[in-house]
């Protein structure tokens, strides 16, 4: 009998214990459970990336770090990204042709996405315009028209042509678009001039300001995405994307003293003049003796009727 007792008090002890254990295990699960309905996850971070037909190593610390910064930056910035893609499908159409034709590598159509967001009309603080970012006195260097009412750093097929110019003046100077990417942030002059002085070949190793440090690698980060959107996150479908909208072309040799009038003759808003032709500075348009292209959008472009089916590279959407 009395071991009985025993027995039963070692059980009771025993079952008291493991409920007591079991209760504090659940108020453990409790406290650790996750209080958001969604969880972030780190872009996992590549040990290489093709660029501009070299292979880059990212294995180094500064290297592997600088990505994953951006990675992380494009990847959760959700908003700007897709507009990025929706973009591109009206933009890199125009911009890829040019590139090809000036033997600058396809890879850089990705420092427009960075520079601009690929908007043509947009200004930096520092006084750098267009889809390419040009200073004035660079701009003009590249061949571009800069006036009161005219400013090709904001028309995309000329601001490219200048752009790529640019780049091929660099790689011959560096014999590397990655440095030659550097440069197009800093200026030839400063990559240079710190090459020299640090004692360095790359501009990846260089100690420069932020903005230059970071430069390649968001180049790099946002082609990875562009390459692959849903793996990080991004599911886009065809009607989510920009279509090109076709205009038609109409060639300009005399000066136009009223942009809005010219532009109520055929049939389109002044803001829709404005819109297609962003290098129109002014409400009028003075030629100075050269001739100028302006595009008017068609009518029945200008309307999404139906969604959307062009797709300018299928890896971009789901189907």
């Amino acid at each position: 009998m009395k071991r009985i007792y025993i027995l039963g008090l070692i059980l009771v002890t025993g079952l008291l214990v493991w409920f007591s254990l079991g209760n504090h295990d659940a108020q453990q699960v409790r406290e650790d459970r996750p209080v958001v309905s969604s969880m972030t996850v780190t872009p996992e971070v590549p040990t290489s990336v093709h660029f501009c037909e070299k292979e880059y190593d990212l294995t180094r610390y500064d290297r592997h770090e600088g990505i994953d910064r951006e990675l992380s930056s494009f990847t959760y910035f959700h908003s700007t990204t897709l507009l990025l893609f929706k973009r591109a499908n009206r933009y890199f159409p125009v911009i890829e042709p040019i590139l090809k034709a000036q033997g600058v590598p396809d890879d850089f159509k990705y420092l427009a996405v960075i520079e601009s967001s690929l908007d043509p009309r947009v200004s930096s603080p520092a006084r750098a315009v267009g889809m390419w970012q040009f200073l004035e006195t660079t701009g003009k260097q590249y061949g571009l028209t800069i006036t009161t009412t005219v400013d090709e750093r904001c028309h995309v097929e000329k601001a490219t042509l200048a752009a790529c110019k640019y780049l091929k003046d660099a790689y011959a100077k560096y014999g590397d678009w990655a440095t030659v990417a550097s440069s197009y942030n800093a200026g030839m002059g400063r990559i240079t001039g710190e090459l020299q002085k640090q004692f360095v070949d790359h501009s990846m190793d260089l100690w420069v300001v932020e903005e230059t440090t970071r430069y390649a690698y968001r180049i790099m980060a946002i082609k990875l995405i562009f390459e692959n959107p849903y793996r990080y996150g991004f599911v886009l479908r065809a009607q989510d994307l920009y279509k090109p909208i076709e205009c038609e072309e109409v060639a300009v040799t005399a000066d136009i003293l009223d942009l809005a009038d010219w532009a109520k003759k055929r049939g389109v808003t002044y803001a829709d003049l404005k819109r297609f032709n962003p290098w129109l500075r002014d409400r009028k348009l003075q030629t100075g003796g050269r001739k100028y292209t302006l595009q008017v959008p068609k009518q029945e472009e200008m309307y999404y009727h139906t969604p959307n089916t062009i797709v300018h590279n299928p890896k971009w959407v789901v189907r």
